[in-house]
């Protein structure tokens, strides 16, 4: 007995905890939903600036409309073939049952990135174009085996008898399915859907392989903003908790209150209906409020190319907010925008056959394109974009002529640091030798990427960053491995964005556009480029040979390189500027990155290089930087 009062406490402080652990996180995304600066762990005022900047941002709202629109159509649809297909396995021969519960079971089982692959070549080898339609019928596809695997409990307890008893009573199969069947295994068929609009709505692996066409659900669209703090996640997350929350209250708290006055007076049942007519009612009034915003900018303005509809694959997070709804108004075209984090993200989605008119790759990726015969040539007679350029971002030998390309944002790769905690005499005798500086034990960030890091060794080794040689690269694999060993290095992608504007880690690698919203974010963060060189990385746009709308490309090109378009980009993003008159301007003494030195990339610098293309050495490099990630993360187990 005493050992259960010791017990109780005991439990009730674990139970007390896992709740703080479930909810903080929660409670957390609310409060900084309301704060009036960007930061994640610094409330420095109440605003609602972070909401108001969600209703305006209309493909955020949009995606919040295709995510309950797609979890409401597969949910009924996948509630009704599940049901239909656990009634008929229930009265089917063992054997038969057993079969198709295996086969039910599988896809559960299967980790979700080899259904979303397998469903995207499906779509292309049949030559679905992918969109809503797609979406939908994957998300039917994975929702039917957990309603069927949420009723066959119910059907296996349900007397056999029921249904025979039916029809010999002279209800037709239909009636008797219908009347008594389902009210017995409601409650499973109730819960296979709640599951089932549960795992629509959070999914993300196999609707960012299953979708296309600027289709994004809620997921995607978190995911291809989550490379810059963007409170106004917070703000969506907020209102999606608040919705839930409420239908929680209407579905348990009130039947409670409910209960109490038909105590009293008997009226539970005209209460109970009225909490169904008003849970029907709000959530009702939610789908056509967040649907309305879907609907904003669906016309375009009255331009010759109203009608027509320009498809850019462009980087998350790589575009002024105004920029496309001015394009639109502008030309009269409707702009659909999906977004890719690496370039051999992109190449997949080409050599696939998704279509767009306009891309936005990286050097060395359009070299290969070019070698592939993948984008076209330029009709430089429809390009009034060059005349506005820097000449350091011209003719660069991926494209020596520019015949394939109009630049974007161009910048260097350096290292980003803590001024409070690094002392700069370290980097100027190191260099990027600093990474294997045991003094930075604990403190470092190397980027996940086998060319920037390789480039960074070869850099340090005195070696060019485009070597094909073996045993150059050997060394470079043996200084990372020395580089994880010493530091015990954290390997990390676009997170080292916020993790550095946070002052996590003393030292970072990181491109020149981020250190310049990383500074802007913390006064003591550094910038610098080693002596002994780097990467000069340039991003720009092509047309792909298949692209169905060049005239418009051609459009879409000048207007996003002329001063306005390029001034919100840039300020917007932070990186820099292709546009001569926005670069001088951002850049001058009385400029918005005046005092942010990362904003100025180094130029003609001997050391200094831009990639090439060799895909043996690009696999040579990933099979060894996999080994360093292996490395890494043992050394972050002990």
């Amino acid at each position: 007995m005493n050992l259960d009062k010791k017990r109780r406490p005991i439990g009730k402080t674990i139970f007390i905890l896992t709740m703080i652990f479930f909810y903080l996180p929660i409670f957390y995304v609310v409060v900084f939903s309301f704060n009036s600066s960007k930061s994640l762990t610094s409330f420095t005022g109440f605003s609602m600036q972070w909401y108001q900047k969600m209703l305006q941002a209309n493909g955020m709202m949009t995606s919040l409309w295709v995510t309950i629109f797609v979890a409401i159509i597969a949910t009924l649809i996948s509630t009704f073939i599940g049901t239909i297909t656990a009634i008929g396995l229930s009265q089917s021969r063992k054997s038969i049952r057993m079969i198709v519960k295996q086969m039910n079971d599988f896809p559960i089982l299967n980790p979700e990135i080899v259904t979303a692959i397998s469903m995207m070549i499906l779509f292309v080898t049949f030559s679905i174009n992918k969109g809503m339609f797609t979406l939908v019928l994957a998300h039917i596809a994975f929702c039917i085996p957990y309603v069927v695997l949420s009723i066959m409990p119910k059907l296996s307890s349900l007397d056999s008898n029921l249904a025979e008893a039916a029809l010999d009573l002279g209800a037709t199969p239909w009636q008797a399915m219908r009347k008594v069947i389902v009210p017995q295994i409601a409650p499973g068929i109730f819960a296979g859907a709640l599951i089932a609009f549960t795992m629509s709505f959070d999914d993300f692996v196999i609707s960012y392989f299953a979708t296309g066409g600027g289709i994004k659900n809620l997921s995607i669209m978190v995911y291809t903003m989550s490379k810059r703090i963007n409170p106004s996640i917070n703000a969506i997350s907020t209102i999606v908790i608040l919705v839930i929350a409420v239908g929680l209250i209407l579905v348990n708290v009130v039947p409670v209150l409910g209960r109490k006055l038909e105590k009293k007076n008997g009226e539970y049942a005209g209460i109970n209906k009225k909490i169904k007519y008003s849970a029907i009612a709000f959530a009702t009034a939610f789908v056509v409020f967040i649907g309305s915003f879907s609907f904003i900018s669906l016309g375009g303005g009255e331009g010759k190319y109203k009608g027509q509809t320009l498809h850019i694959y462009n980087w998350g997070e790589y575009m002024g907010e105004d920029v496309i709804p001015t394009f639109e108004k502008y030309t009269g075209a409707k702009v659909i925008m999906d977004n890719f984090d690496s370039n051999e993200q992109m190449y997949i989605k080409i050599v696939n056959g998704e279509k767009y008119d306009v891309l936005v790759p990286s050097d060395y990726m359009i070299e290969r394109l070019i070698k592939e015969n993948r984008i076209q040539k330029l009709d430089k007679s429809k390009i009034t974009a060059f005349d506005n350029i820097l000449d350091s971002v011209k003719n660069l030998p991926y494209d020596p002529n520019n015949d394939y390309s109009v630049p974007y944002f161009w910048g260097n790769v350096g290292i980003v640091y803590d001024k409070t905690k690094v002392d700069v005499k370290d980097l100027e005798r190191e260099g990027f030798n600093i990474f294997r500086d045991d003094k930075y034990k604990g403190e470092t960030y190397l980027y996940d990427s086998e060319r920037d890091s390789f480039m960074m060794a070869l850099k340090a080794l005195g070696y060019s960053m485009n070597t094909s040689n073996q045993k150059e690269l050997d060394e470079a694999y043996k200084w990372l491995l020395d580089s994880v060993n010493k530091t015990h290095a954290e390997i990390v992608t676009d997170e080292i964005i916020d993790n550095m504007a946070q002052g996590r880690k003393a030292l970072g690698i990181v491109y020149s556009g981020d250190a310049v919203y990383i500074m802007q974010e913390n006064e003591n963060m550094g910038f610098y480029v080693p002596e002994s060189g780097t990467n000069v990385w340039s991003d720009a746009m092509v047309i792909p040979k298949d692209a169905d709308n060049k005239e418009l490309a051609y459009e879409f090109m000048n207007f996003v390189s002329d001063y306005e378009s390029a001034m919100s980009n840039s300020s917007f993003v932070g990186y820099t500027s292709s546009n001569k008159e926005v670069f001088d301007e951002l850049s001058s003494k009385d400029g918005m990155f005046a005092e942010i030195g990362a904003y100025i990339p180094r130029e003609n610098h001997p050391n200094d290089e831009v990639f090439n293309y060799n895909e043996k050495t690009k696999k040579i490099m990933s099979e060894l930087w996999s080994k360093v990630k292996l490395s890494a993360s043992r050394n972050s187990k002990k």
